[in-house]
């Protein structure tokens, strides 16, 4: 299930991924510009994602597998439980808000390049 996430993520403009702990360790870190906006932690089946801190917040009262960032700033982001009760399509739009809000941080000149 993880790996449509993965290839979603991978086929976002610029999108690379990188394994910083090394070769095929937790996490697999997807970035744009060297910036993160998803990280897989396979082995737990957990995604972690950017998010707007009020809707951050709303998802994780709405939905009981949307918690607080998993080993990230708790406010900016979302740990997704993968293969629980959430859509793939809830899911999908969850890494879109978190790839336009990384790309929206980054210098105009480098989203002009993307």
């Amino acid at each position: 299930m993880q790996n449509i996430f993965i290839e979603y993520c991978l086929n976002k403009n610029g999108a690379f991924k990188d394994y910083p702990l090394g070769p095929e360790k937790d996490p697999l870190v997807i970035k744009i510009a060297g910036k993160i906006f998803a990280l897989f932690y396979e082995e737990k089946g957990y995604l972690n994602l950017k998010c707007n801190p009020v809707m951050a917040d709303n998802l994780r009262e709405q939905h009981e597998d949307i918690r607080p960032g998993y080993h990230m700033n708790k406010q900016h982001w979302n740990t997704i439980i993968l293969g629980g009760s959430l859509a793939e399509s809830a899911i999908f739009e969850m890494i879109d808000h978190s790839y336009d809000l990384v790309v929206k941080s980054l210098p105009k000149i480098i989203r002009e390049s993307i």
